[in-house]
């Protein structure tokens, strides 16, 4: 099996029970890769919500997702220097097409083009 991925609906940073039996599945499931996906829509509750899910799940990296909204996707830069993990891949829509591998020139083209 190549990726096996586990939907964490409805587990908010503020959520303890939900955390620990997130921890208990990543404990048991042993992967080899794990990867927070945020919202670029929530704003700078990514910051909080990144840190508390590094400290209890402790992730490889991001998926930043909702970038192909009207958000200019400063989330990416916060999360970058907030907490020091790597943006993997972002979500530009609807479809599977739309998740790519995160590229600083794409992003740089976004922020500064209106």
């Amino acid at each position: 099996m190549d990726y096996v991925l586990i939907d964490s609906a409805g587990r908010m940073q503020t959520n303890k029970n939900l955390l620990d039996e997130m921890k208990k599945i990543k404990r048991v499931a042993k992967p080899d890769l794990t990867l927070l996906v945020l919202d670029a829509m929530i704003g700078q509750d990514v910051i909080d919500q990144a840190t508390t899910f590094s400290s209890e799940i402790n992730y490889d990296g991001v998926i930043v997702t909702k970038l192909d909204t009207d958000a200019k996707g400063g989330s990416i830069i916060s999360i970058s220097a907030g907490i020091k993990k790597p943006i993997l891949f972002i979500g530009i829509g609807q479809d599977m097409d739309d998740i790519m591998p995160f590229d600083v020139n794409w992003y740089l083209n976004k922020i500064f083009s209106s």
